[in-house]
């Protein structure tokens, strides 16, 4: 048995993430009332009104339109730094011991590994405008892996899905009938897109639902023998129907580009990739699969060795407003955790939502734990095995 950050962290997670939906975050949000953050909060310190604040987001996440905004109500000048992946934010801070930025943007079940590795600083609570966060997503976020040893690393910024995207006409998929068992089926040979590792999660739960997994699948982010047979199983099922995938992704550009140009008709991708196609007006479809969407939830954390920390607070508290929140929503498909943005959406934005999660799929999210240094190991190791073989 492998012995977790946090013995209770799995237990914790999973009441956390059931309690946090969309309508809790929605109640969340009119119980906040028109609370905003707004003057003093952004510039809580006088010198953060100056400066840089050097920002390592998404590719994708941070438009122009944002940064011009911040810059014009803080008088600090943000600098924009992509990564596509998680392992590239984390190989790239082990580099420079946590230096060279003042803000990251990692997934809360990753926060743990950076706290490990000691390139992350506690946040200073009281320097954050908490009003302006959906308190759901504070109080959730915190056994997902936000609060590691009883501090806080990590405020809340969004929450998003992977799920099934498709082609309305030559792959159409219908809520309670479709699942991760949709993608291997025989007529989409050559035509599916996946991400590597969590293509195996999609599969894993596949497998749990009609009884072929050997353990739970959550109890392998807490077992590495269990982790290591689920695993055997699940790559056996990757490779014999590995023929069907037209193009692996690995990030979002990779995903959009599957079904933009490269032939995929389906495939398992973030929310984002799917609300890209459609303000392009492609018929791409986007809709939670009967085992639960995958959920994950993402927030800012602040380097061990940021130089800016103060401009680093005013960037959250930025963020922790309504039409900053509804600014990063809109153009990225992503849901805000900032109170009040939902009442700025655009209406492609709430129809896709409403298209995405009907019925009791938000009951039904599968939020990713916390996966430890060892398990992301084993991970990288059965994801190469697949793309190899």
């Amino acid at each position: 048995m492998t012995k977790s950050v946090d013995q209770t962290a799995s237990a914790e997670t999973r009441r956390a993430a059931r309690s946090f939906t969309r309508r809790v975050l929605l109640r969340s949000a009119a119980a906040a009332g028109a609370v905003t953050a707004t003057g003093p909060w952004i510039l809580r310190e006088g010198r953060a009104a100056e400066g840089t604040v050097r920002i390592f987001s998404w590719a994708g996440y941070i438009g122009q339109d944002m940064l011009r905004d911040f810059q014009a109500k803080t008088g600090i000048r943000p600098v924009l730094t992509e990564y596509g992946t998680n392992d590239e934010l984390l190989n790239q801070l082990r580099a420079t011991g946590g230096a060279g930025f003042d803000i990251i943007h990692p997934t809360v079940d990753r926060v743990p590994n950076y706290v490990e590795a000691e390139l992350v600083q506690p946040l200073d609570e009281g320097k954050i405008n908490w009003d302006g966060c959906l308190k759901s997503a504070y109080t959730g976020s915190a056994a997902m892996g936000g609060v590691v040893g009883g501090k806080r690393y990590l405020a809340p910024a969004d929450w998003g899905t992977e799920a099934l995207a498709f082609h309305r006409q030559q792959a159409p998929l219908v809520y309670g009938t479709a699942g991760y068992g949709d993608l291997w089926a025989p007529q989409h040979a050559g035509k599916v897109t996946v991400r590597g590792h969590s293509s195996l999660i999609g599969i894993g739960l596949w497998l749990e639902s009609e009884g072929r997994l050997p353990h739970p699948l959550l109890e392998q982010f807490r077992d590495e023998a269990k982790a290591r047979a689920n695993f055997d199983a699940i790559l056996k099922v990757a490779v014999e129907n590995k023929k069907a995938i037209g193009q692996f992704w690995s990030n979002e550009n990779e995903a959009q580009g599957a079904f933009r140009t490269n032939g995929c008709v389906i495939g398992q991708t973030w929310d984002s990739s799917a609300v890209a196609l459609r303000k392009e007006e492609l018929p791409v479809g986007y809709i939670a699969p009967k085992e639960g969407a995958l959920a994950w939830m993402e927030g800012f954390a602040i380097p061990a060795r940021a130089q800016n920390p103060e401009q680093a607070y005013a960037w959250i508290n930025w963020f922790y407003t309504p039409e900053a929140g509804a600014m990063y929503s809109n153009a990225t498909g992503i849901n805000s955790t900032t109170v009040g943005a939902e009442a700025h959406l655009s209406d492609l934005n709430k129809a896709f939502f409403a298209e995405a999660y009907p019925g009791d799929a938000l009951q039904k999210l599968w939020w990713w734990p916390i996966q430890e240094a060892w398990y992301v190991s084993i991970r990288n190791e059965y994801q190469d095995r697949f793309l190899a073989a």
